[in-house]
Order: structure tokens, then C-alpha cells, then sequence
């Protein structure tokens, strides 16, 4: 039997994927030309690329917010390797390492995708660089509330990865390209 906290993450993950996976489909089938590059493996990369700056701008708020922090507290400013984080640091810590967690595994999956799949599905790293945007918000918005209030938002930056890796690895059991 399930926790109260156990089945509200469960509805934020379900949620997450469902919303991550409609929008890689949208993306895929209906792809706005504007989120398609130029033929070329070269150019997928490079756009890949510039929308994976809003995956990068997501880890460096998350560090310029932590460093404000611990500027502007006198028992964080020494940092958390020498000195007990206090609780808004604690939650700012766990924030950024979830964060850059995420921003690895997207970004070498954005690449992976830009450098490997079809052309007419690259527009796939667009959509998933802007859910990486909308579910860092939510996750931030909703880490100190607990695992139910963060949970749709670790899931829209961790299942268009997931996703894409799943379809990265079965196009290249098949050989597609």
C-alpha cells in the first residue's frame, strides 16, 4: 500500500510522462520548421546546441542562486564543505545537484539525438530543452514542499531524456538513420 507522498509523486511522474511524451510526439509528427535545423548532421548539433543554452541558463541560476545566498548569510558563507549548510542552503544545495544532474544527462542526449537521428525529428531538442526550462521551475517552486510538490517538475526534465534515449537505443539496434 502506498503512502500519501508515495501516490502524489507517483501522479507528478505519471504526469510528467505523459506531458514529456506527448510533446517529443508533437514535435516529432508536427515539427515546427523554426525548431528544425539545416540539412546536415553539423547543423542538428548546432542548433541542438543553441537550445541547450536554456539547459545551461538553468544550472547557472541555479549556482548564481545558491552563491547569493551564501554571500548574503553569514552561516553559509564559508560553504557547505566547512560549515553546516543552514536549511534554505540545505534546500539550494539539493536543488543545484539535482539540476546539474539533469543538465548532463540532457545535454548528452540532446547531442546524441542531433548527431544521430533523422532530420525531420530534430525537433525534438527544442521541445525538450523548453520542458527542461518548465520543469526546473516547478521543481525549484516546489522542492521545500516535499517529493509530491517537486515531482511533475523533476519528471518534464527527466523523461524527454529517458524518452529519447529509449528511441536513440532502438534506432540504433535498427540501424535507422
Amino acid at each position: 500500500m502506498l503512502t500519501d507522498k508515495q501516490r502524489g509523486v507517483l501522479r507528478g511522474m505519471a504526469a510528467g510522462l505523459g506531458l514529456s511524451a506527448l510533446a517529443l510526439a508533437a514535435a516529432i509528427a508536427a515539427p515546427p520548421a523554426a525548431w528544425l535545423p539545416a540539412p546536415g548532421a553539423a547543423e542538428a548539433l548546432a542548433q541542438a546546441l543553441r537550445w541547450d543554452v536554456l539547459v545551461a541558463a538553468c544550472l547557472a541560476v541555479n549556482v548564481g542562486v545558491l552563491a547569493r545566498h551564501r554571500f548574503f548569510t553569514p552561516e553559509d558563507i564559508d560553504g557547505g564543505g566547512v560549515s553546516r549548510n543552514t536549511p534554505r542552503a540545505g534546500v539550494l544545495q539539493a536543488t543545484l545537484q539535482n539540476t546539474l544532474e539533469q543538465a548532463v544527462l540532457a545535454l548528452g542526449t540532446h547531442a546524441a539525438w542531433a548527431a544521430t537521428m533523422p532530420a525531420a525529428w530534430q525537433a525534438a531538442v527544442p521541445a525538450a530543452a523548453l520542458l527542461f526550462v518548465a520543469g526546473r521551475l516547478l521543481f525549484w517552486r516546489g522542492y521545500a514542499r516535499g517529493a509530491p510538490a517537486r515531482a511533475l517538475g523533476f519528471a518534464l526534465t527527466f523523461y524527454p531524456s529517458v524518452v529519447m534515449l529509449l528511441l536513440l537505443a532502438a534506432s540504433g539496434l535498427r540501424g535507422c538513420h
